[in-house]
């Protein structure tokens, strides 16, 4: 079933912290499996991959109970519900929303600040839906992988305008940045020696030069198919190649990929999409315009005696 939204936590939350002690661990085991969560949906991660959705979800359901005093902390790391939590259990047999919880007296003075009560009003003064209930965290994921793939559009389409010396120039730079062929010069001085059968270029596999990756790097409008890595691979052969990479700006078809699932030697195919996203995470082409740092209590600082 879908991991359910940090709203749908609450009450089951507060259950669970009026039968035992709870922390954000023992609370997020408890809810996976109350609510039958897989395997894969127990552990699927944020998209920053810091934690999972889950955890974060429980988390900020146990700070939503906490803010409104129907939990509150008895030990390091450790909550139970309290009076009014258990009080406020029995008004709502059913389900807690987040609008409930603004009933709560003193609820908007709990978050303190100005933009903290703004915050937590824009989260209960709405039907429940994924968007207004997912968490913050999960808010501003949502607006980093926007901003990502909007990013992945525009380097593909600035790929496609590149001639194709730049863009073989724009291949070297990312597999030096990913740690091969040594330095820029070394890299390049090796890619020049070839060019022909097929291949684009050799470059070492590590500084020494003890095994070298052979590369094909094509801008293509159309998708990729069988025939084309075919060709790939019988250049390679004539050079007992046993590493290589084939590299476009568009996608490759299915049979292009079960051909070189399918074969011996080690063919690693990388699309346009898969090219945005490592010349994003090994900074080419793109520059860094702003960088948030999101902290949080160090609990373990507190709770030191």
């Amino acid at each position: 079933m879908p991991i359910p939204t940090f709203d749908k936590l609450l009450r089951p939350v507060l259950a669970l912290a009026d039968r035992q002690d709870i922390t954000r661990r023992s609370a997020t085991e408890a809810m996976a499996s109350e609510f039958g969560l897989s395997h894969d949906e127990t552990v699927q991660p944020l998209p920053s991959g810091r934690s999972t959705v889950i955890r974060n979800r429980t988390g900020w359901a146990m700070t939503f109970l906490t803010k409104g005093g129907l939990i509150a902390k008895i030990a390091p790391k450790t909550y139970r519900a309290t009076d009014r939590g258990r009080e406020f259990l029995s008004k709502h047999p059913q389900q807690i929303t987040a609008p409930d919880l603004r009933t709560i007296p003193g609820w908007e003075e709990s978050w303190n600040t100005k933009a903290k009560r703004k915050e937590a009003a824009t989260l209960v003064d709405h039907e429940p839906h994924v968007e207004i209930n997912s968490t913050p965290y999960e808010q501003i994921e949502a607006a980093f992988s926007e901003l990502s793939e909007t990013l992945i559009s525009d380097l593909l389409s600035q790929l496609a305008k590149t001639d194709p010396f730049r863009f073989e120039q724009v291949v070297l730079d990312l597999l030096v940045a990913m740690g091969y062929g040594g330095s820029r010069k070394e890299a390049a001085a090796v890619t020049r020696k070839t060019g022909d059968e097929g291949i684009d270029g050799v470059i070492n596999e590590d500084r020494l030069g003890l095994d070298v990756i052979y590369v094909q790097a094509k801008r293509w409008k159309g998708n990729v198919g069988r025939q084309e890595i075919q060709s790939f691979v019988g250049a390679l052969a004539g050079k007992k190649a046993s590493r290589s990479v084939f590299i476009t700006t568009s996608e490759f078809n299915d049979n292009a990929t079960d051909y070189a699932d399918g074969l011996h030697q080690k063919v690693i195919l990388i699309d346009g999409r898969r090219l945005a996203e490592l010349m994003i995470e090994h900074n080419i082409g793109v520059a860094e315009e702003h960088a948030y740092r999101i902290k949080k209590i160090d609990s373990d600082y507190f709770d030191e005696a």
